[in-house]
């Protein structure tokens, strides 16, 4: 079985009680809404990935502001290429301040469009499972950066 790790830093921007979110297509032709954020470079460090990625996706400069927490998930998938794969997603999550820049979609990447979303609209959206891990460590701020009751590994 091939195993995988991917490390990710993402960015939880509240601005007057609104969410900064990128919409990210899906094989099957629907979308989701993402925090904006993605994988680590090699050599990268995971503070300089969530403001390079945030820039990507939203046209936004910010300042991190914060350590929220990390979450991991492991997915063990079914067969790809004729084999199974082992995945674990370690992810890291800031929150972060706009301090410049204009919002607009990202050209030829992982996500088609970004915008502001009320806070109370976010639960009725179609979203990863990953807006609500990093919503609630902006909104708890545990002082160990990982949530009691973790929700179940999904995307």
């Amino acid at each position: 079985m091939r195993r995988n790790l991917r490390v990710a830093a993402y960015a939880v921007c509240v601005r007057d009680g609104q969410l900064l979110l990128a919409r990210s297509p899906t094989p099957d032709g629907t979308s989701e809404w993402v925090l904006p954020g993605g994988g680590m470079e090699h050599g990268e460090d995971p503070y300089d990935t969530v403001r390079r990625e945030v820039t990507e996706e939203t046209g936004y400069r910010i300042d991190v502001t914060g350590l929220l927490g990390v979450d991991s998930r492991r997915f063990v998938g079914g067969p790809r290429v004729g084999r199974r794969v082992d995945h674990q997603a370690l992810r890291i999550f800031y929150a972060g301040e706009i301090t410049g820049g204009e919002l607009r979609p990202e050209v030829g990447g992982s996500t088609d469009f970004a915008a502001w979303h009320d806070l109370a609209a976010v639960p009725g959206l179609v979203r990863v499972r990953m807006v609500d891990v990093g919503l609630r460590l902006w909104r708890e701020r545990p002082p160990h950066g990982r949530l009691a009751d973790r929700p179940e590994a999904t995307a």
